[in-house]
């Protein structure tokens, strides 16, 4: 046996997993086939849960470049190219982190291998076969042919997944044939560009916010200013000619001609990039029929795709990771309860087709056409609800996904994932994010009597038990947090009964510890 897990892609999603199981005491190796990380641009930051995430593993500072926790969007997004005017929610679940795929993985090379995980570069994999025992790749590296063996392999090996496809892991979908997209780093006119508000003023058109998609019935288009780089230009279109020549600025210029019906002067980017000149044609929004198979598990692009834009595979790929880690590491360390590891796929499928509804809805509310454009004047009525902005941010955001945790009549708070709450500890101030930063089960203690932490002390070393004094404003006095953040048990009782106290053993039972008494 060579290693407890392998993890199959070195990106971000198998880097993050990497760390999720060193710090519960697994010491994975991961396998790239790329010599170097790539410089290619991919993804633009973080959106939705997912920054507060990377606030529980202390990754948000790193990131960020900010000392300050994340704060949520409160003025404004898009869902569809449409408005969402978050101002009338009393609390927005939209965080946003702006940074560059290839930075993601920099600071995640960089945790890994301060937790001691065995990144090995340039090597590929070129068959997979399990047995009862472990799993068996064959495997080509800088040193030759080689053959690895693992009690566990994760496939985080992208959308062409070597360990998807050779485990026989069905991938259905849909795919998008007719659409077009066009992408670059491109200089705009100076003074078309508003210095207040950031939008960018086409003379024959009006005025386009900064970073929100635009929709007109011959396409699509964005402008994306991000901070210390050049702007991004792209457009989408729909039933364009094939072609197999090089993408060029003149090209995207001609595109935004048909979208926009009027010209928008682009010069080359400033810098030394590396920097996006591209057009993809077509796309897939798929899911894998199961993310696990046996001792095979498959994380991010391995396990779904998606069309729609806001980064949802990286954002739900992390995700992924923060769930499969702990519970992978206590089945390997003997300490899972019965079906722990099943969860996993239960889990984090529910968050993915959740996503499918996301992308495949805005898809068709971007489609070309006046019958689109008569849908989107109908749903554009509805956007001015509350309720219906709430429902479309949460979504977006990925605050919808409320987990089955067990228990008859659960909390409310119970299933998603931990509100951020100031707590008054012996020590000082503390969040909650800080207190995750080891990826550990907390037992959040706030009640008078203390009866939370009592029942749970005698013998109980699964969990980590914080006694503190806090206020929050949905009344909550007790929370059991898992290591992936998500709330497994939660009261509002000053002193918990024993039917709360019982359903709070229960939870660790199921979730932490088979013996806990």
């Amino acid at each position: 046996m060579t290693a407890d897990v392998i993890i199959v892609g070195g990106g971000p999603n198998g880097l993050m997993l990497a760390c999720e199981l060193s710090l519960a005491g697994i010491h994975p190796i991961v396998l790239e086939q790329l010599p170097q990380p790539s410089t290619e641009p991919k993804a633009n930051g973080l959106l939705g849960q997912v920054v507060r995430l990377a606030d529980h593993r202390g990754l948000y500072e790193p990131l960020s470049g900010s000392k300050e926790p994340p704060q949520a969007n409160s003025a404004y997004f898009m869902f569809a190219a449409m408005g969402l005017n978050l101002g009338l929610l009393e609390a927005s679940p939209v965080y946003g982190l702006a940074a560059p795929q290839h930075r993601i993985v920099e600071v995640l090379q960089e945790r890994a291998r301060a937790l001691g995980v065995d990144l090995r570069r340039g090597h590929r994999v070129a068959a997979v076969a399990q047995d009862e025992d472990a799993v068996t790749l064959d495997v080509t590296g800088p040193d030759g042919d080689h053959r690895l063996r693992a009690r566990f392999v994760v496939g985080a090996d992208g959308a062409r997944s070597v360990i998807r496809k050779q485990s026989g892991i069905g991938f259905p979908g849909v795919s998008y044939d007719r659409r077009t997209n066009r992408t670059a780093h491109a200089t705009v006119p100076a003074d078309w560009v508003d210095p207040v508000n950031g939008a960018l003023t086409i003379p024959g058109y009006g005025p386009i916010l900064p970073f929100l998609p635009h929709r007109t019935d011959q396409g699509g288009f964005s402008y994306a200013p991000f901070p210390g780089h050049p702007p991004l230009v792209s457009t989408t279109e729909w039933d364009q000619p094939a072609t197999d020549q090089p993408m060029t600025l003149a090209e995207l210029e001609s595109s935004i001609r048909r979208v926009l019906g009027v010209d928008l002067p682009l010069g080359p980017p400033d810098g030394t990039g590396p920097h996006v000149l591209r057009r993809l044609t077509g796309g897939n929004t798929r899911v894998a029929d199961r993310f696990r198979d046996g001792r095979i598990l498959l994380v991010g692009d391995a396990a779904h795709v998606y069309t729609s834009g806001g980064g949802p595979g990286l954002n739900l790929g992390l995700q992924d990771a923060a769930n499969l880690g702990w519970k992978l590491a206590a089945v390997l360390r003997d300490t899972a309860p019965p079906g722990l590891l099943d969860s996993y796929d239960t889990e984090r499928r529910q968050a993915a087709r959740r996503m499918v509804l996301s992308a495949e809805a805005q898809s068709a509310l971007t489609a070309p056409g006046s019958d689109t454009t008569a849908l989107r004047e109908l749903f554009g009525e509805l956007l001015g609800h509350r309720a219906v902005v709430q429902q479309l941010a949460d979504l977006t955001a990925g605050t919808d996904v409320r987990y089955e945790m067990g228990g008859a009549e659960p909390h409310p708070a119970v299933g998603y994932f931990a509100p951020e709450l100031a707590l008054s500890t012996e020590s000082g101030i503390v969040r909650i994010a800080e207190l995750a930063r080891h990826g550990r089960p907390l037992l959040i203690d706030l009640t008078d009597d203390q009866s939370p932490a009592a029942a749970l002390a005698e013998g109980e070393e699964a969990v980590e038990l914080v006694v503190a004094q806090g206020s929050d404003p949905a009344g909550l006095t007790g929370l059991l947090v898992r290591p992936d953040g998500y709330v497994a048990w939660a009261s509002s009782s000053p002193r918990p009964d024993q039917a709360e106290l019982a359903a709070l053993r229960a939870a660790v039972e199921r979730w932490f510890s088979p013996a806990v008494r």
